[in-house]
C-alpha cells in the first residue's frame, strides 16, 4: 500500500516517493538532555514511532534509516550543571539514558542513529565555513551569523515573510549582527564554559547548525522525512531549511516535514504554574504502564491538540486489559490491511484504534466475516503495527492483579440459588456491589463475565466473596 503524509512545507497530503527507491530517510529533533522528559517530550517519539515501524513494514527493517539526535550542549545544560555543581558530562549522560529508559517504557523502538551534537563538532565547523565562503554567512566578534536574507525562501515553511517575522517575534538585537533576523552558527565559549577549537576562536555551535550538519552526515543532501513538533516549526526548522539548502544548493534537504500538534492537560495548557506539569517518569512511579500513555496519545491524530485527562487514562488501561487477555498467549499473524488502512493516510492512528475496537469485539462475538473468521493472531498483529500489546512494553507488573473469578463463581452461584428459590435479592446485592467497585457485570446462559472498566477500584471489593 502507498503512504501518504501531509507535508507541512506544502500544506498538502503527498504520496512518500523515497528519494532512493526502496529505501527511506527520516531525521526527527530530539531532547535536549538536561533534565527528565515531560509527558509533551513523548509525542513526537510515539508519533513517529508508529511512522517508524509503518515504514518497517512496508519497506523492511533493513531499509528505513532513523535518525534522532541529542542536544548534549546547550545553555540550558551549562545553567543545570552551574546550578547542581555537576560535571556536563555527569549531567548529559545521565539525562539520556532517563530519556531512552523513558521512551522505552511507552513503547518507543531505539533509532538507527543517535547521534549526539558533541559527536559532530568537526562537521558543524565544515559546513559553517561553507556558508562563509557561498556568502551566506559571516564572522563578527567571535560569532559567526547566517545571513538571513541571502536564502530568498525564507519563511516558507512557517509561511512568515522576514519583514513579519521582525515585526511580530522578539530577535536578539546585537551589535554584530548586520540584519536583527540572523542568526548564530558559532558563538564564543565563555570562562568555564566548554567549547572547541574554530577558525573564529574557541567556542561551540547554535543549536540549529547541529541538525543541519548531522542530518547531511547521516542520511545525505537530500533525504524524505524530517519531523517534530510545532513549536519547532519557526525558528528551529526554518533554520535548518535556510542553512542546508545554502550549504548544499543541489540538495533538497527533506521532502516531506511532518509536525505534531502540542498536548494540553484536563483541556488546560501544561505548565508548571497550573500544577499541571509531569513527567514521563512520574506516571510511570505512579504506576501507569507506558503502554497505557502510547494509547491514550494514540487516540488522537498527531495534527491535532492532545488532551490528556484522568478518564482517558482510565479508558485506555481498561481496553488494554481486555486486549491483553484477548491475546494471552497468541503469536501475531499478518496485519490486517482494512484495519490497518487509516495508518497509510497521514498515520491516522486514531482511526486504527476505533477498527482495532471493532476487530476486538467481533473476535469476542466469533463473528465470521465474508473474508473468513476474524484471527485474533492478525488483530495482534495490527496493534503491533502501532506499538500496542508489544511483550517489551513494561509497566503491568506494577499494577495490581485484577482477578474477579472467585466473584464471578460465587454471582453464578447465588443465581442458581435464587433460580430455585425465586428470591433475586442476593443476586442483585452483589451485582450492585460489583457496578459500583467499576466492574461490568454480563450474565447470560453460558455463565458470568465479569471485566474491570475504567474506574475500578479493587478495595471495594473486600468483603464481597
Amino acid at each position: 500500500m502507498d503512504i501518504y503524509l501531509h507535508n507541512t512545507k506544502t500544506r498538502k497530503k503527498e504520496l512518500l516517493e523515497p528519494v532512493e527507491p526502496g529505501r527511506v530517510g527520516m531525521y526527527v529533533c530530539g531532547p535536549t538532555v538536561y533534565d527528565r522528559a515531560h509527558i509533551g517530550n513523548a509525542r513526537p517519539v510515539i508519533v513517529f514511532d508508529v511512522l517508524y515501524r509503518l515504514l518497517r513494514h512496508v519497506y523492511g527493517a533493513e531499509n528505513v534509516h532513523y535518525v534522532r539526535n541529542f542536544t548534549d550542549v546547550d545553555d540550558k545544560i551549562i545553567a543545570r550543571a552551574e546550578e547542581s555543581g555537576r560535571e556536563i558530562g555527569q549531567i548529559t549522560e545521565e539525562t539520556s539514558r532517563w530519556y531512552l529508559e523513558d521512551m522505552a517504557a511507552v513503547g518507543a523502538l531505539e533509532p538507527t542513529d543517535m547521534p549526539r551534537a558533541t559527536e559532530w563538532i568537526g562537521a558543524m565547523v565544515a559546513m559553517i565555513e561553507g556558508l562563509i565562503s557561498g556568502g551566506h554567512a559571516y564572522a563578527a566578534e567571535g560569532h559567526v551569523l547566517f545571513r538571513v536574507r541571502s536564502y530568498e525562501a525564507y519563511g516558507a515553511l512557517s509561511g512568515r515573510s522576514v519583514d513579519d517575522m521582525i515585526a511580530g517575534a522578539r530577535v536578539e538585537v546585537a551589535p554584530y549582527k548586520e540584519d536583527p533576523m540572523d542568526f548564530v552558527l558559532w558563538k564564543p565559549a565563555k570562562e568555564g564554559e566548554p567549547g572547541w577549537d574554530s577558525p573564529w576562536g574557541k567556542g561551540r555551535p547554535g543549536w540549529h547548525i547541529e541538525c543541519s550538519a548531522m542530518a547531511d552526515a547521516l542520511l545525505g543532501e537530500s533525504f524524505d522525512i524530517h519531523g517534530g513538533g510545532n513549536d519547532l516549526m519557526f525558528p528551529h526548522h526554518e533554520n535548518e531549511i535556510a542553512q542546508s539548502k545554502c550549504a548544499h544548493p543541489e540538495g533538497e534537504f527533506a521532502r516531506i516535514w511532518m509536525h505534531n500538534e502540542m498536548l494540553q492537560v484536563e483541556g488546560k495548557k501544561m505548565s508548571k504554574s497550573l500544577g499541571n506539569f509531569f513527567t514521563v517518569r512520574d506516571l510511570l512511579d505512579q504506576g501507569v504502564p507506558g503502554e497505557v500513555i502510547r494509547f491514550v496519545f494514540l487516540g488522537t491524530h498527531y495534527r491535532k491538540p492532545m488532551d490528556w485527562t484522568e478518564k482517558k487514562r482510565q479508558e485506555a488501561e481498561a481496553t488494554l486489559r481486555k486486549w491483553r487477555k484477548l491475546t494471552d498467549g497468541v503469536l501475531p499473524g499478518r496485519a490486517d490491511t482494512i484495519v490497518s488502512a487509516p495508518l497509510y493516510d497521514d498515520l491516522n492512528t486514531s482511526d486504527t484504534i476505533q477498527r482495532l475496537r471493532a476487530m476486538a469485539r467481533a473476535i469476542e462475538i466469533e463473528k465470521v466475516t465474508p473474508e473468513g473468521p476474524v484471527s485474533v493472531e492478525d488483530f495482534l498483529a495490527t496493534a503491533n503495527l502501532l506499538g500496542l500489546l508489544t511483550p517489551e512494553t513494561s509497566g503491568w507488573d506494577k499494577l495490581p492483579e485484577v482477578n474477579l473469578v472467585k466473584y464471578a463463581d460465587k454471582l453464578k452461584k447465588l443465581r442458581e440459588e435464587a433460580m430455585e428459590s425465586k428470591d433475586f435479592s442476593a443476586v442483585d446485592a452483589l451485582k450492585a456491589a460489583l457496578i459500583e467497585a467499576g466492574v461490568e457485570v454480563k450474565m447470560s446462559k453460558q455463565g458470568v463475565d465479569l471485566e474491570p472498566k475504567p474506574g475500578f477500584d479493587a478495595a471495594k471489593l473486600e468483603g464481597l466473596a
